[in-house]
């Protein structure tokens, strides 16, 4: 198992990884809201098509991860940071998500998404947002 720090962007994601590239020396992989398959009931906005909506820099060691917001979504710049629980264990993954969630605030339920078996979000108890997610 594993703790990624999670960096969020508003629409500038992009730059930031090619920032960051270069300063590492390293490529990272991406994919934009447009290539993710479509949800007949959550139509993509035009203008979020292009953003990232995840991407990842092996960086000394260490797995940075990044995304963009949609369009429109609360956003202040710098204190846009989550930690990313990344395990192939889903039985492990569940008693986080629920430990996490006593006493704070559940942003997204558990789920399997098309990149996730085992995926979701949590504000803990002392508002640090977590991510919860499973990988082969």
């Amino acid at each position: 198992m594993a703790v990624q720090p999670y960096l969020v962007f508003d629409g500038n994601c992009g730059e930031a990884l090619s920032f960051y590239e270069n300063v590492f020396g390293a490529e990272a992989k991406r994919m934009t809201f447009g290539e993710a398959p479509p949800h007949p009931e959550y139509p993509l906005p035009e203008e979020a098509k292009n953003r990232i909506m995840h991407a990842s820099l092996e960086a000394e060691g260490t797995t940075l991860m990044f995304s963009d917001t949609l369009p429109g979504m609360p956003y202040q710049q710098g204190s846009a940071i989550t930690l990313a629980v990344v395990s192939s264990n889903a039985d492990k993954l569940r008693s986080c998500f629920e430990e996490l969630s006593e006493g704070g605030e559940v942003t997204m339920a558990l789920q399997e998404t098309f990149w996730s078996k085992v995926y979701g979000q949590v504000r803990d108890r002392f508002g640090i947002e977590w991510q919860i997610s499973h990988q082969e």
